[in-house]
């Protein structure tokens, strides 16, 4: 079986950061997120990474190191976050019935059309009309090759792939640049930070008086906010009010965070977007590389730490591509492997968490280290990489067994909202539940 200190050995190599092998343990598997590749192994090890990233800061600032101990059961639950989310006692449905797995004409392809305009785009990729219905998107794509499939979405900005076996993506320039490189990136910038420095003076709220702009959207980004939001960061998150969030995505990854709009197309919500940028630690976004640069709010702030999440990598043929979790298990073999020679599934949306995770420890370490040098930094991950890095870990099996459910002990409830409890261990729930969407001030409070 894989062992999570491998996720911690690929991390810090690839950022060349000292270990803290003693100071994280990881309780027994006990069969959650079984699997037939180490989902469990991933999962506990990158909420570990994230544990020994805080551990760093709180030594950068003279104060002792946490020791802590991965419990499976709460990642489990935290990972699976959409099964253990209830709104007025109803469970929430992770896709829409356009999202999955259909029969090409000549394979498989995979399908993401949970938004309103990526179904639109799906419809028009396809020549189909905008009332079409599940059925008749089913008969279409089985008349056409996965190819044409996958080359029609990509043009449109659709979102389908061609499902793919391990060999044939690592063979692709895609599965190539994106498998290549760390699993998190750092790179350090020339602008400098004059600001105050975190005190660490609560260890469980070492990032109190940090602030953080959420410009993330789904589950990878939102994912990290919510780590820094629990580790006492005040975050902010910002979406554009034409592209309404799925509302129990939000319930779920918008614990600890405030929410407002900003159209960063209109003059005044860019310059309100700016002003609030001066006083902000950590920019993070989700949006695909470059994206954002035309209107140059990571250089409102010197010193920012900008964390950025992407479905492919910044580099590599489909580097400009949207995709979520389940599109890059389709597209890197995983949902072969899972499904035995058939597309199947992660028990979880697991490249999502980790990545979350991952990128919420390299905040962290960039937020360490400018306390040193005063640097800001650009950290970032991507889906494919993570999905490269569970691909190569060891311990696979042939059969596994079906993965255990976690208790209802694993879950808090406030109002008519239940979610599943924090994956990182000594915190019982989030700092508050998530304020409905759109309904603060864009400002620092």
């Amino acid at each position: 079986m894989a062992s999570p200190r491998l996720v911690h050995d690929e991390y810090e190599r690839g950022c060349a950061l000292p270990s803290t092998p003693t100071a994280v343990r990881y309780l027994p598997p006990s069969g959650f997120l079984a699997s037939r590749v180490p989902t469990q192994a991933l999962a506990a090890g990158s909420v570990g990474v994230l544990a020994s990233a805080v551990n760093r800061l709180l030594v950068s600032r003279g104060r002792e190191p946490r020791a802590w101990q991965i419990d499976p059961e709460r990642v489990a639950a935290s990972f699976g976050g959409d099964r253990m989310l209830s709104i007025d006692g109803a469970p929430v449905s992770a896709f829409a019935p356009m999202s999955g797995f259909f029969a090409a004409g000549d394979g498989w392809v995979r399908t993401h059309a949970n938004y309103p305009h990526h179904r639109a785009r799906l419809l028009t990729a396809l020549d189909l009309p905008a009332d079409a219905d599940p059925g008749v998107l089913s008969t279409r794509i089985g008349e056409l090759p996965a190819q044409d499939i996958e080359d029609r979405c990509a043009d449109a900005g659709a979102i389908a792939v061609l499902v793919r076996d391990e060999t044939a993506w690592a063979g692709h320039p895609q599965g190539v640049a994106s498998g290549d490189g760390p699993l998190v990136r750092t790179r350090m910038t020339d602008s400098r930070h004059s600001g105050p420095t975190p005190s660490v003076a609560d260890a469980d709220r070492p990032l109190a008086g940090v602030r953080v702009v959420d410009l993330t959207r789904v589950l990878a980004g939102p994912v990290a906010g919510r780590d820094l939001a629990l580790l006492g960061a005040q975050v902010l998150r910002v979406d554009p009010p034409h592209l309404h969030e799925i509302d129990w995505q939000h319930r779920d990854t918008g614990q600890g965070k405030r929410s407002t709009l900003l159209d960063l197309t209109v003059a005044d919500d860019l310059s309100t977007m700016r002003s609030l940028l001066v006083s902000t630690d950590v920019l993070l976004t989700g949006y695909r590389p470059g994206a954002l640069d035309r209107f140059g709010i990571a250089d409102s702030t010197p010193g920012l730490v900008v964390g950025s999440v992407s479905a492919w990598g910044e580099r590599g043929p489909w580097a400009m591509r949207r995709g979520f979790d389940s599109i890059v298990q389709a597209a890197s073999g995983i949902a072969l492997v899972e499904g035995g020679g058939r597309p199947g599934a992660l028990p979880v949306q697991a490249l999502d968490h980790a990545s979350g995770h991952l990128l919420a420890a390299g905040v962290v370490d960039a937020i360490a280290q400018r306390i040193g040098d005063g640097c800001g930094r650009v950290v970032s991950v991507s889906l494919a990489r993570t999905a490269r890095l569970l691909l190569d870990l060891p311990g696979r099996v042939a059969a596994p067994v079906a993965p255990r459910r976690p208790s209802q002990a694993t879950a808090v409830t406030h109002g008519g909202i239940r979610a599943a409890r924090p994956p990182l261990p000594g915190y019982a729930q989030y700092p508050f539940p998530a304020h409905d969407w759109g309904a603060d001030p864009p400002h620092w409070w």
